[in-house]
């Protein structure tokens, strides 16, 4: 277990970084996340990452890189709905780092 400390607040992450406790997500935990993957927030990241997290309130699931891309496609357009797109916005898998800065579990079946 690790943690993440904004200002004077302490959020706890497991292992691998992602957020224990998914009510303590917030922009400014979901910045802080981004710089240490490495990642400046364009609208592009935010939109991936708003729909993320609509889906997940949605269904319950954080969804893998297959089923991300075709819903973001259905939503957001099939030039969005593509993993060339997803991984120039999110490097190190679109499903996985994105769902971290979004504050969500990992999805199931990611390595």
């Amino acid at each position: 277990m690790g943690t993440i400390t904004i200002g004077d607040k302490s959020f706890e992450t497991d292992e691998e970084g992602y957020l224990v406790n998914l009510a303590d997500w917030n922009e400014d935990v979901a910045k802080h996340i981004s710089q240490a993957e490495g990642i400046d927030l364009s609208d592009n990241h935010w939109e991936v990452i708003n729909f993320l997290r609509k889906y997940y309130e949605e269904y319950q699931i954080a969804p893998a890189v297959r089923v991300l891309t075709k819903a973001i496609g259905k939503a957001l357009g099939p030039e969005k709905g593509n993993s060339q797109y997803l991984y120039e916005l999110f490097p190190y898998g679109p499903a996985k780092q994105a769902c971290k800065i979004a504050g969500l579990p990992k999805p199931t079946g990611c390595v």
